[in-house]
């Protein structure tokens, strides 16, 4: 039996998805957590996204930009298959003969599942926007270590009511490869700069400590070590809710386990250490509707200053 608080909750997503598809904001897309972006939503997204440039652009970051694909090989050493198997999407393309064309054509006249003759690629979806970084810095790391800029579209096999847990969206990242000390202050440095942008904007942010929703029943020793080791931090801002808050920047510290999957080690030849920040770019501009209006023209003059509406 569905509890009351569910029923509550699932009504609130409905009301909000149908709202933001009523203002042109979400193109809906005929599957659950996927949707087309109207002009204002990219608007807004692109404006905030120029104050975490700006929130950056004295620390002498590389920008890197990737496709939102990654080598299956880099995928595999990333060990995300072992942590979050029910997230992950592959990248399949059809291989056959011409008898299997006509094979497969005579399925989809039937209405039956075709996908049998899609062998896996070399390709799989990109996870999170710092997983195509850690292979491009196998090696030695200059003295300093590396700090890198990356956006990327990100996939999460996570079919939701809710519109801002979409399958496909955008992360922008700061990460960060060195020394422990290194990485814990960029990761302490950035927790404190997203609390400003988001305050800044005019979303009211709770910072709480997480866990990564690692599966199976191996993980929850790893969400529980996670939490202890305080590795990850949120913020959180309500769109939906005001309960159960939405994650929309999470500030991480990975220890050395990029560096010993990728080989990446520090000028004293020690294994590195990595840490990123990312910022959920289609969920804080839902959160920036939710709590400002549909109208942008109509949101606090503090807020549109800050933007540049």
């Amino acid at each position: 039996m569905t509890s009351p608080q569910a029923t509550a909750l699932a009504d609130a997503y409905r009301q909000y998805t149908d709202e933001l598809v009523a203002h042109g904001l979400l193109i809906p897309q005929g599957v659950r957590g996927l949707y087309g972006r109207g002009g204002a939503m990219e608007d807004v997204i692109e404006r905030f996204e120029r104050l975490v440039t700006a929130a950056g652009a004295n620390d002498g970051a590389d920008v890197m930009r990737f496709s939102p694909i990654i080598s299956r090989k880099h995928f595999e050493r990333s060990d995300y298959l072992k942590s979050f198997p029910d997230m992950a999407g592959s990248v399949h393309s059809f291989a056959g003969t011409d008898r299997d064309h006509a094979a497969l054509l005579a399925k989809l006249e039937r209405g039956e599942d075709w996908s049998d003759g899609f062998p896996a690629t070399e390709v799989v979806l990109t996870p999170a926007a710092c997983y195509p970084v850690y292979p491009t810095l196998t090696g030695t790391l200059p003295r300093g270590g590396r700090l890198v800029d990356v956006l990327s579209f990100v996939f999460r096999h996570e079919p939701s009511d809710d519109p801002a847990r979409q399958q496909m969206f955008r992360q922008r990242e700061y990460v960060r490869i060195g020394t422990p000390e290194e990485c814990r202050a960029h990761r302490d440095l950035w927790l404190e700069r997203g609390q400003e942008l988001l305050s800044r904007v005019g979303l009211p942010v709770k910072v709480d400590l997480a866990n990564d929703p690692f599966f199976g029943r191996a993980g929850k020793m790893l969400a529980a070590n996670q939490r202890d080791q305080n590795l990850k931090f949120e913020l959180l801002v309500p769109i939906c809710s005001e309960e159960k808050l939405t994650a929309c920047t999470s500030c991480n510290y990975h220890q050395e386990h990029f560096g010993h999957s990728f080989g990446i080690h520090t000028a004293d030849g020690e294994t590195a250490h990595t840490a990123c920040v990312g910022f959920g770019l289609e969920r804080i501009a839902l959160a920036l509707f939710k709590h400002h209006g549909f109208r942008t023209s109509q949101w606090p003059a503090s807020v549109r200053n800050v933007l540049g509406l």
